[in-house]
């Protein structure tokens, strides 16, 4: 699938990992092809997509001259690979990708591997001794002895709560955490932030996404005495605030697959293992208590706008919400309106929701046509904001090149929204301009169909017309729809 810029090649290769949960291929120039992509990089990181990236580097023959396109390239995506191989021999490039691989998937993120352009055509070594197994048999269970360590906290809890996160987003570990949840008839809340929903967002017991700064952090876990995140870390935050995470009193535990994020939290007991097999265990294990599931609020649908109002974001998403097909895949990349869409557009099947962890923009064009392109048979729509978009246009030629049938809903409200809050926030008034934009004309330019959405009535007879049939679409639709921008931003 060929890409006209290599963040969108990166982000394509995201998409249809975490669409097919396995590794992607992507394949990158030398310096300037890789430093496009470490945003990406980054991003595909934070959210567990095993990418297996293979970096062009000029020919070995000369690299000690430096000749042009000869790259330093080791060193430039950071810490953001979960391994970078150069070769010592063009006969190692093999077994150096075979291992890329198995790296990509034991670390949940991108491995790179360096090949000078001459190594392709060297002579193989059949005689060698391969450098990666064939196949790497990753345990599926945890121990005994930590599921009862857990099992014992939570039975003794007079309130627990369960908080959820992306490394919890699969089938098997969802019908573990309902089971449980159930179990224990405690609230589960999302991590903030999180890339993927780790629990059906319309079950009873879930409670909402976690507030993104510590003071309310607390506030809405102090009626717990036992919390136990799984799949997520402890505790994701955004704005630096003073004071510890919880309240003295509140015992935390955690269920991870990612070791680094086991090791960086501040839980009172951490399990590295998987998630589903300890979530199925304490299921089982853990008495059943008695109680009722409180009813959680239901944000109202907005009042159709008045003769001469604008849309806002909430009109957009309550319509989508009363027309999406219940297994649709609904990315975010609108960072201001991210709130009203967290409430409205609620994830009722595994992958149900995706954003870009790391924060940078560029994530929702791409990835999008890459998870179409993974799952045909699942719609998928990204919610986009306007200066998101300008990232990543370019993916949307890719998208109509290869029919990846995705709908592309820009949220254009004419400026960086998201700056204009939080400059907002901290007493000051914002030093840059509005702008104005032709995204819809930019679609059309790179071979995308686009439409112009102005009023609410417009709004509503499109998604009718195109909603219900998004599941069959074999060419990408992009919606630009003017709206106001958000007034508040709390995350």
């Amino acid at each position: 699938m060929l890409g006209l810029h290599e963040s969108s090649v990166v982000g394509m290769a995201t998409g249809w990992a975490i669409g097919r949960g396995e590794p992607a291929l992507a394949i990158l120039h030398t310096t300037a092809g890789l430093g496009n992509a470490v945003g990406a990089l980054a991003t595909a990181r934070v959210n567990r997509a095993p990418l297996v990236v293979l970096v062009g580097q000029q020919d070995r023959r000369h690299l000690a001259n430096e000749p042009f396109l000869a790259g330093k390239l080791r060193g430039l995506a950071g810490d953001y690979p979960v391994w970078v191989d150069e070769p010592v021999r063009p006969q190692d490039v093999p077994g150096a990708v075979a291992r890329a691989c198995h790296e990509a998937i034991t670390a949940s993120g991108p491995a790179l591997v360096i090949v000078p352009m001459d190594d392709w055509s060297a002579q193989a070594d059949p005689e060698g001794a391969r450098a990666a197994p064939r196949r790497v048999a990753r345990a599926r269970t945890a121990s005994p002895q930590a599921v009862a360590e857990l099992a014992e906290l939570l039975a003794g809890a007079t309130s627990p709560a369960l908080v959820v996160g992306a490394g919890a987003d699969d089938r098997e570990t969802w019908n573990a955490l309902v089971a449980l949840a159930e179990r224990l008839v405690c609230p589960v809340w999302q991590e903030s932030f999180s890339a993927r929903a780790g629990f059906p967002q319309d079950h009873p017991l879930f409670a909402g996404h976690l507030p993104a700064d510590r003071p309310r952090l607390r506030q809405t876990l102090a009626p717990h005495d036992v919390v136990l995140a799984v799949g997520a870390p402890v505790f994701r935050q955004y704005p630096y605030h003073p004071g510890p995470f919880v309240e003295p009193g509140t015992r935390v535990a955690m269920v991870s697959q990612d070791a680094a994020e086991v090791h960086r939290s501040t839980a009172d007991i951490a399990v590295l293992a998987p998630p589903a097999s300890v979530c199925a265990d304490l299921a089982r294990i853990v008495p059943a208590r008695e109680g009722t599931p409180p009813a959680r609020p239901q944000p109202p649908v907005p009042a159709p706008p008045a003769p001469g109002e604008p849309l806002r974001a909430a009109h957009v998403f309550a319509a989508m919400a009363e027309r999406l097909a219940r297994d649709a895949i609904v990315i975010e990349e609108s960072p201001s309106s991210r709130p009203e869409l967290l409430q409205r557009l609620l994830a009722r099947e595994p992958l149900g929701s995706l954003s870009p962890a790391m924060g940078g923009l560029g994530f929702a064009l791409p990835a999008g046509t890459g998870l179409r392109m993974a799952l045909p048979e699942r719609p998928v729509v990204a919610v986009v904001g306007d200066g998101s978009s300008l990232y990543a246009i370019h993916a949307l030629w890719s998208a109509a090149h290869y029919g990846a049938g995705a709908l592309f809903v820009i949220l254009a409200n004419g400026g960086y929204s998201i700056m204009d809050r939080l400059a907002e926030q901290h007493g000051g008034a914002v030093p840059w301009p509005g702008f104005a934009v032709d995204i819809a004309g930019l679609a059309r330019a790179f071979g995308c169909p686009a439409r112009n959405v102005r009023g609410h009535d417009e709004l509503l007879q499109v998604f009718d017309e195109v909603l219900p049939e998004l599941g069959g679409r074999t060419e990408p639709l992009l919606l630009e729809v003017a709206v106001a921008p958000d007034e508040t931003f709390a995350p």
